[in-house]
């Protein structure tokens, strides 16, 4: 009750923070999905970590197009389909993943449209990563300079909208050899391969003062409640259908012969 009354006090939306450690990422992006369908809260998701090496893509991404299917095939590394826009990552124990779900009238000034939710994120992680390296939004990265170490994705509904961040905290350059050059990427990054256009978080501030920056600068917009991971972790157990999928490997095996087909056909 001290929370709500202060927060009403304050005039400040309450938004629920939950944290998480090394919680796999497909039962992260389940629990994102429902919290965003079924909730009318505001939620903060951190997530330490996960703890299988995965490759996730936006809703519309080809496997065919954006992976090396003989190395994904070869080492058995899961890929998953995200209920969410954007591109490709693969995450590990280095991803720092922070998720923003959000009631629209509750982030005033704020329209429900990529670029502006885009732009208000700008500013938030701005204040977050003031005076750190040379902080950027570039087209829909979060880069130091012009290298990426944030990459992100968004779904809007009618009156709610989710905004999730994979940080590159650290990164095996071993794992980059899975993703394939995008046919389609930002202006910026000027055809460099991963290991050119990449860089590490850690290189510049702690992991622990990185995300209580993040909640410290959150607290300027919103007045914050911390929730039990296991109480939360629960929610996505029950009938609710998700559009968020973990590609099979047969799938993966037809996508493999259809790109082998096509490379066929244009020689």
């Amino acid at each position: 009750m001290g929370i709500v009354h202060e927060a009403r006090k304050l005039g400040l939306p309450l938004m629920n923070v939950v944290r998480f450690k090394g919680m796999p990422i497909l039962e992260q992006l389940f629990l994102e999905e429902k919290l965003l369908r079924t909730s009318s809260d505001n939620w903060c998701i951190v997530n330490d970590g996960t703890n299988t090496p995965s490759i996730v893509m936006g809703l519309s991404g080809k496997a065919s197009e954006l992976l090396e299917l003989g190395f994904v095939l070869r080492d058995e590394v899961p890929v998953i389909r995200r209920f969410t826009g954007g591109g490709t990552v693969i995450v590990d124990h280095g991803t720092i993943f922070v998720t923003l779900i959000c009631n629209k009238d509750d982030v005033p000034g704020v329209q429900p449209y990529p670029r502006s939710i885009m732009s208000w994120s700008g500013l938030l992680y701005g204040q977050v990563l003031r005076g750190i390296g040379d902080f950027q939004l570039r087209e829909n990265d979060y880069v130091f300079g012009d290298h990426k170490f944030g990459g992100n994705a968004q779904s809007i509904t009618k009156n709610r909208w989710i905004h999730h961040t994979s940080f590159l905290w650290d990164y095996e350059a071993k794992n980059m050899a899975y993703l394939k050059l995008p046919a389609r990427a930002p202006e910026y990054r000027s055809a460099r391969d991963h290991s050119e256009f990449i860089c590490r978080m850690k290189d510049y501030l702690p992991r622990s003062l990185f995300v209580e920056k993040t909640t410290k600068a959150l607290e300027t917009h919103f007045s914050l409640q911390p929730v039990n991971s296991e109480t939360v972790g629960a929610v996505h157990d029950g009938g609710f259908v998700h559009t968020t999928s973990l590609l099979t490997k047969q799938e993966l095996k037809d996508a493999l012969a259809s790109s082998l087909e096509s490379i066929a056909h244009s020689t």
